[in-house]
């Protein structure tokens, strides 16, 4: 059980709710993973970095966490409203690979550019067409207890059977165009309009790449019945928190929770905490739109991807926030600074403990409060404007990072230190330490701390390792 109060916004419920899990042990928590078609887009990753921030917050108050991933490789289609091609398929025939091919050279794409965030990865990643099993038995009790129902050999769910299916989302039967989108074409095979595919066979898509033996025919799995079944199998029926970006309530996230709670037969997730989009000057960022920032777009101009991190933690994750390349560097520049002058803080002093404890709580009241990150970051220069040694203010800001996550207090290794810079400055050092200058001495030493450079005094004179 946390030791702390944790609130967050509740998508579910429309307000900030008070966190309590299923099970005080365990908070089981599940988050939608790629479609592993092409390269993560940065708007897609400010999702990413804010469930990794409610993870992290989670564990700093004392949860323990399991959480799960999935990965996309089959039956997503251009639309969320199954219609259009498959975006896997399409991906492979442009590149004249497999689909599981495709699927392993931008998953491991995926996990490259996380890793460069600082994003954790997820306790349990599971590809969709590992557990094909799982969906089937799933389909299989549907269809028994008749939420499922076979049209032109394809497996639908109805959603007429269901009192509440737009309780995720403030949307009305009435309100909704065929297909969500205006250019989908609608599908005949459908009893009401929102229903949705559980399960494709041959008869809707002939030149299908990857195909499964099943009791409903040979065919492949609907995008929305494999988050369910990977979260059933991982985590049980009872989940705590479910995240994604708010492009997923609907129909994605609603028609898991028809599934999943049509399968189980009671409430399954408690929490649903949605992360809200990044735009472009003329409006959302997504690869449909030809925006396809990337984190290589951005190393490319020679910026940290975790100044982008930094730049998404100054706002709230559920205000949409505009991009501009003049807004990054801005952000990319205060990164720097706050960095330089957090790493290079002494760290020979003894520690204020009770004021370090007194400043943890601040945090974890902050954090705990809906993932507050902007309050979060403005305690992070609270700390350093604190009447105390430096050694103590690194040490609290080195607490705080843990959620943050923005290597802070990490030495930084600039490119320009070389052996003769540094057999230059050892030499400085020496002279002033035989003059007895030892504050030049020292600041020759603290100087060569903050650019990732040891130094070690011994008998036979200093030598130097990079930190």
């Amino acid at each position: 059980m946390g030791d702390e109060d944790m609130k967050i916004y509740n998508t579910l419920s429309k307000q900030v709710e008070e966190f309590i899990p299923w099970n005080s042990k365990e908070v089981k928590m599940y988050t939608c993973g790629p479609t592993v078609y092409s390269y993560a887009h940065i708007g897609n990753l400010r999702t990413y970095i804010m469930e990794d921030i409610l993870e992290k917050t989670l564990r700093f108050l004392g949860y323990n966490v399991k959480r799960v991933m999935n990965i996309t490789d089959v039956g997503h289609l251009s639309s969320d409203a199954d219609t259009g091609e498959d975006k896997m398929v399409k991906s492979a025939k442009e590149a004249h690979k497999s689909v599981l091919d495709i699927a392993k050279f931008y998953t491991e794409a995926f996990f490259r550019d996380t890793k460069k965030l600082n994003i954790k990865r997820p306790d349990v990643v599971s590809p969709a067409t590992d557990n094909i099993e799982e969906y089937i038995k799933i389909i299989s009790k549907l269809l028994d207890t008749g939420y499922a129902y076979q049209a032109n050999g394809n497996i639908y769910f109805d959603t007429s059977k269901l009192k509440d299916y737009y309780k995720l989302t403030n949307m009305k039967a009435e309100d909704l165009i065929s297909g969500v989108r205006d250019t989908v074409e609608e599908d005949v095979n459908k009893r009401n309009k929102t229903d949705f595919v559980l399960w494709f066979t041959k008869s809707k898509f002939d030149n299908q790449d990857l195909k499964w033996d099943s009791p409903f025919g040979v065919g492949y799995p609907g995008w929305h019945i494999e988050c369910s079944g990977i979260s059933l199998k991982y985590l049980g029926e009872y989940l705590d928190i479910h995240c994604g970006g708010v492009d997923n309530i609907f129909p994605h996230h609603t028609n898991e929770i028809a599934q999943s709670e049509a399968y189980i037969g009671h409430d399954w997730c408690k929490y649903w905490v949605h992360g809200e989009h990044l735009n472009s000057a003329d409006g959302k960022m997504s690869k449909s739109k030809g925006h396809t920032l990337t984190i290589s777009t951005l190393e490319e101009k020679n910026i940290d991807p975790l100044a982008y991190r930094f730049m998404v933690l100054q706002s709230h994750y559920r205000s949409q926030l505009t991009f501009s390349f003049e807004a990054l560097e801005l952000a990319s520049n205060t990164y720097k600074k706050l960095r330089k002058k957090v790493s290079s803080l002494r760290e020979d002093e003894e520690i204020n403990n009770s004021l370090k404890e007194e400043y943890i709580a601040k945090f974890k009241e902050i954090i705990g409060d809906d993932l507050n990150t902007a309050n979060a970051l403005t305690l992070v220069y609270d700390v350093l404007k604190l009447d105390v040694n430096e050694t103590t203010q690194k040490e609290i800001i080195r607490e705080f990072d843990k959620v943050l996550s923005l290597d802070l207090t990490k030495k930084i290794i600039e490119k320009d230190v070389d052996e003769e810079y540094i057999k230059e400055m050892i030499a400085k050092r020496n002279e002033a330490k035989l003059n007895k200058d030892y504050g030049l001495a020292d600041k020759i030493r603290d100087e060569l701390l903050a650019k990732g450079i040891k130094l070690n005094d011994t008998r036979d004179g200093t030598t130097y390792e990079v930190l």
